[in-house]
């Protein structure tokens, strides 16, 4: 084993933020203090191994790094904080917190990483993660230990609305990690979670575009460790938050450069299926514990959902949900473990309104096709089309906020406004018991205030 005091001068090159010294006994993944000839401290971490010659990640970076730099290996890899008062705080990628809060260096570390979830402890998901946005409880419930991502492009508003989910998400616990983000967007996840009264029950883990890449590598195993742990020894219901996992492999794809490996599909490694996985496969639904959620930004370079990031994603996920022109789109989205709550955890008439409501509003994208093209409408296609209008701002909005049981109720009352009971196509016990129903009393927010 290496101890801490032993210091390696023997090194090799500095090529890009890639150290190489020659040492032995140095495990992958290892942490090291790297000490210049100014007696300025970084760390660095193992990225490669080849027998004697260990290559090195530089937190801070290769600039200003003299080949008379002296390392010392601390036999460890990297590390997390691990412990309830965590809650409420702000952490960098380096696992330091960034929030002027209490010192956390004599609390416990556990590290980062690790084996996935033995199987015999993952029990088959059976609960609900509601949300209070229509267009996931109602088209596609985010279930409890579920792993789904949100697909969109640049520019579109996919920060607010993973927030808006950490906010109304009836989870225990919010576990955040933020890659290459800009300072304004930090600071609307710190300021929005802070101003909701989320914050106390909330762990941010933020690494900025400003910030070593290195660390944009690290927020994932760290906020899912965490995540794993609350969810292991707390039970605790968690639900992980993440954003951009495009920024994550693009900072894989750098090092992998940096490092002269052999690229492929579009210049990404060929591991990156295997990376996406390994943090994908930490969702959980514990035997006699708790359980953890990942909800995921994944954006798409030139809206293409065949580039290698969102492609490889699709194969490890249960579904997805697309965020386009501001809306979740419904025929895109997809949830592969909806089926095993609708009907079952929520309301009887769920799965019928659900496919109904669909259907219809295709059928109205077909009218409005029939429309623009100067094609003769049926007394159906405007009630199509009236329809269409009325899905689109009372439930498409992200801004729109309601239970499922009002997004169910109000399904109905739009129905009734658009359409005759016998135009519906539905179960007739379902539409004598739900049709001439009343509305439900809650009022939909569509403030955009988030509540």
């Amino acid at each position: 084993m290496i101890s801490d005091l032993i210091l390696h001068t023997h090194v090799l090159s500095i090529v890009g933020d890639i150290l190489q010294v020659r040492a032995t006994g140095v495990g992958f993944g290892d942490l090291a203090v790297i000490e210049n000839w100014n007696g300025r401290q970084s760390l660095g971490q193992v990225i490669e191994l080849d027998r004697d010659v260990v290559s090195l990640q530089v937190f801070t970076g290769g600039k200003g790094l003299s080949t008379q730099a002296k390392v010392r290996f601390l036999g460890h890899s990297m590390q997390v904080t691990y412990t309830p008062s965590i809650l409420g705080r702000v952490f960098r990628g380096s696992g330091e917190p960034v929030d002027g809060g209490p010192d956390l260096s004599n609390e416990s570390a556990i590290p980062i990483g690790g084996p996935s979830v033995n199987p015999m402890m993952r029990i088959v998901p059976q609960k609900m993660i509601h949300t209070r946005v229509p267009m996931i409880d109602l088209f596609n419930c985010l279930v409890e230990s579920q792993k789904i991502p949100i697909f969109s492009v640049a520019g579109e508003p996919y920060n607010q609305l993973l927030s808006r989910i950490g906010i109304q998400a009836d989870a225990d616990i919010i576990v955040f990690g933020g890659m290459g983000l800009i300072f304004d967007d930090y600071y609307f996840f710190r300021t929005t979670f802070e101003s909701e009264g989320i914050l106390a029950r909330t762990v941010m883990f933020v690494n900025q575009a400003s910030d070593p890449i290195v660390e944009r590598l690290l927020v994932p195993d760290m906020a899912l460790k965490v995540a794993e742990r609350f969810a292991v020894d707390e039970g605790k219901r968690v639900l992980v938050l993440l954003t951009d996992m495009t920024a994550y492999a693009d900072a894989l794809k750098e090092i992998g450069i940096a490092m002269e490996r052999v690229p492929s599909n579009r210049g990404y490694m060929g591991d990156l299926y295997t990376q996406l996985a390994q943090r994908y496969e930490r969702a959980c639904d514990y035997k006699g514990a708790g359980s953890v959620t990942i909800l995921t930004v994944t954006t798409m370079p030139g809206d293409d959902v065949t580039h290698p990031v969102p492609d490889n994603t699709g194969y490890i996920t249960e579904g997805q949900l697309y965020l386009h022109n501001g809306m979740i789109d419904p025929f895109g989205s997809l949830s592969r473990l909806k089926q095993q709550v609708i009907g079952k955890v929520t309301r009887e008439d769920h799965a019928q309104i659900m496919n109904t409501m669909i259907r219809l509003y295709s059928g109205a994208k077909e009218a409005e096709k029939k429309q623009a093209m100067a094609f003769d409408l049926s007394a159906f296609d405007n009630k199509l089309l009236r329809f269409g209008k009325l899905f689109v701002e009372r439930f498409m909005d992200i801004r729109v906020s309601m239970s499922l049981d009002a997004a169910l109720d109000l399904s109905w009352q739009t129905l009734r406004e658009c359409f005759e009971a016998e135009e519906l196509l539905m179960k007739q016990a379902l539409v004598d018991k739900y049709f001439h129903r009343g509305a439900s009393s809650e009022t939909v927010a569509n403030d955009g205030s988030g509540t």
